[in-house]
């Protein structure tokens, strides 16, 4: 439990965190991001890492006067490490995907969201893509799912591309220009509760409407 305990105190105070990391790691902390980032979106086994609260928090470093962080050069290695990581989950979709779909799994690859994931991808098709980059767990499963269903790859590839881009600038940028305000640095951790909130009520929403639609 204080495992626990500490991981989501890292996760609600990312921006405390990240500063203490950047002190004792300096540019070497570019390179926790980008693996963060890599494993959240490439790796079916790592949903619980922070991915919109990261950059939100990456931006709001960056935008403190001396940061070691630099905003371009942070951009640009996160939406690398945005786009390889779907590469990466689409390629294990589709070579390995079917097999693990067909079996029970357990805590580290859920059922439940590979079936959520499958279920918005059937819905939303390639724009699924773009829009699960922006809803947490479901991030993380979509492009697995589009491996297992073949998804040609160049038409992946754009949507991978498209979305990477809108993610990473719009969380990082809005970081960099609402974090280092009085409001946000005093209530960082309410930001992080509303980011998490808002990014799942879009899946919160269809599996209302789908149990509702079962009960008809």
């Amino acid at each position: 439990m204080e495992i626990i305990a500490q991981a989501f105190d890292i996760f609600l105070h990312l921006d405390v965190h990240l500063n203490a990391l950047a002190a004792a790691m300096g540019p070497w902390l570019y390179v926790l991001l980008f693996v963060i980032i890599f494993c959240e979106t490439g790796l079916v086994v790592t949903p619980f890492l922070p991915g919109d609260s990261l950059l939100f928090a990456v931006g709001a470093l960056a935008s403190i006067e001396g940061s070691v962080i630099k905003l371009p050069l942070v951009m640009v290695l996160l939406l690398i490490a945005a786009v390889l990581g779907d590469a990466a989950n689409y390629s294990i979709g589709k070579y390995i995907g079917p097999k693990i779909f067909s079996k029970e799994t357990g805590f580290w690859l859920n059922k439940k969201h590979l079936n959520a994931a499958h279920n918005f991808y059937e819905k939303y098709g390639g724009k699924t893509i773009i829009l699960a980059r922006f809803i947490p767990i479901m991030r993380t499963f979509a492009p697995f799912v589009a491996g297992i269903g073949k998804m040609h790859y160049s038409r992946f590839f754009v949507y991978n591309i498209v979305g990477a881009i809108a993610w990473v600038l719009i969380f990082s940028l809005a970081g960099y220009f609402f974090g280092s305000t009085p409001i946000v640095q005093k209530h960082f951790h309410f930001i992080i509760i509303a980011i998490i909130v808002i990014s799942v009520l879009p899946a919160f929403y269809e599996f209302i409407k789908v149990k509702l639609a079962d009960k008809k």
